[in-house]
């Protein structure tokens, strides 16, 4: 039985095909992507030098989803994200993503709640069934987005950035509320 507690080891041979080390067979990006919807992490090394090249498969298959017009990200955010390689703004964008999927996981959490429990359609044959899958979908959408800073590995700037991710996330929550009375 495979430990998912821990990443999924895939090691990338020379030959750039892609091996999965708990079933022993080769792998697809799709087969990765399954990995992830289902909420498993995944790690993808170099079996040659040991490099991590996770962020690239990743991001690999993100462009062929998007290539094939599931479009999730849209060309606005894609832009800013290009501009903020290039500007003072890559170390803030960062942090504020995560702060985003943060509170979009939060806001998801909470309208699960909300629904089951306020919700007469609760009881309803099936019920439990969908919002099981709405839960395991968000989970495995939302699953990769920590940042993965602990607060030991902060610096003496830890608290003015603190502030700024505050501040970030304020706005974020004005926009939301803003939008939230367009949709009324």
């Amino acid at each position: 039985m495979a430990d998912t507690a821990k990443p999924l080891l895939i090691k990338r041979y020379a030959s750039r095909r892609l091996y999965n080390t708990e079933t022993s067979d080769y792998v697809t990006l799709e087969d990765i992507a399954s990995f992830i919807r289902e909420g498993r992490e995944v790690q993808i090394v170099d079996l040659k030098s040991g490099d991590d090249l996770t962020r690239q498969y990743l991001l690999q298959i993100i462009a062929e989803h998007e290539s094939r017009g599931e479009s999730v990200l849209p060309v606005d955010v894609l832009t800013d994200l290009v501009r903020s390689y290039t500007s003072q703004a890559a170390s803030v964008v960062p942090q504020f993503l995560a702060a985003s999927f943060d509170m979009l996981r939060e806001g998801q959490s909470k309208a699960m709640e909300t629904m089951t429990k306020a919700n007469p359609m609760a009881s309803m044959p099936g019920f439990e069934a969908m919002r099981a899958q709405q839960e395991a979908f968000f989970q495995a959408m939302m699953g990769g987005a920590d940042s993965g800073e602990s607060s030991a590995s902060r610096t003496d700037d830890g608290k003015k950035k603190d502030a700024e991710l505050d501040e970030l996330k304020r706005q974020l929550a004005d926009m939301q509320e803003k939008l939230s009375k367009f949709g009324k």
